[in-house]
């Protein structure tokens, strides 16, 4: 219990550092936005739903997976990491309560977009659907949280992370269902993204909207595959995370 209060506090403690670097916070909360902005200009109204979706799996891979990698890392190689192990605070603590963050910024940024499309390109908040919705959201936030750590593991300095950051999810989204639509992709191509976790995540997020108004099936198949890359990359990182810069 008293691990889980400490984590929770830590949630607060990161909260204060986010909203005390605004330029920061603004564009984090932008750059999804930005994205849907440049897409339904382009392809109009009639994509707005496909792209609403797409930006929202967009949204939370980079609250959780591109912030805890590139943050992770960047406090490991300053020597955060290694004087956070000095303090009182205990490690797993310190870990949980930023990724408990991330996947709170992910949650309101969906929402933002869904917000967006709903009022500026009509479409369809999907309420019958929003249990689903959520359970995938947390589900894929939970695995992609995973995931920054153990990539965090793999990134040897800050200087790289960015690099390795982008060059991991950019090709994806492209070939998993959120820049461009699965039927329009090579049969090659469509098997390939579909190895990935954020493929199923898009999917999953799809399901909702293309069921709107009704309720859409729970999209087991594909949280399921999302859930296994986050225990498998839980358990890469609890073997190979380091606390301490590369000498």
């Amino acid at each position: 219990m008293r691990g889980a209060a400490l984590a929770l506090r830590q949630v607060g403690y990161e909260n204060r550092a986010f909203w005390r670097n605004p330029a920061a916070a603004f564009f984090t909360f932008a750059f999804p936005l930005i994205f849907l902005v440049i897409f339904t200009t382009i392809f109009g109204r009639e994509a707005a739903r496909f792209f609403t979706a797409g930006i929202i799996t967009l949204s939370v891979v980079s609250a959780t997976f591109t912030n805890i990698a590139m943050s992770v890392t960047l406090a490991r190689e300053k020597g955060i990491l290694k004087r956070i192990r000095g303090t009182p605070l205990p490690p797993l603590a310190y870990l949980v309560g930023r990724m408990l963050h991330a996947v709170v910024i992910g949650l309101i940024l969906a929402v933002i977009v869904m917000a967006y499309g709903a009022l500026t390109q009509g479409v369809e908040v999907p309420w019958a659907g929003l249990p689903v919705l959520l359970l995938t959201l947390i589900v894929g936030s939970a695995a992609m949280c995973a995931l920054g750590l153990a990539v965090s593991a793999l990134i040897p300095n800050s200087d790289a992370a960015p690099a390795v950051v982008n060059a991991a999810v950019l090709p994806l989204y492209f070939i998993s269902n959120v820049f461009t639509p699965a039927d329009q992709l090579p049969d090659w191509l469509d098997a390939v993204s579909k190895v990935f976790p954020i493929r199923h995540l898009a999917d999953a997020v799809a399901s909702v909207y293309t069921a709107a108004p009704a309720a859409p099936d729970m999209p087991w198949g594909s949280l399921a595959v999302v859930a296994v890359w986050g225990v498998g990359a839980a358990l890469f990182a609890l073997r190979f995370f380091r606390w301490e810069p590369r000498r």
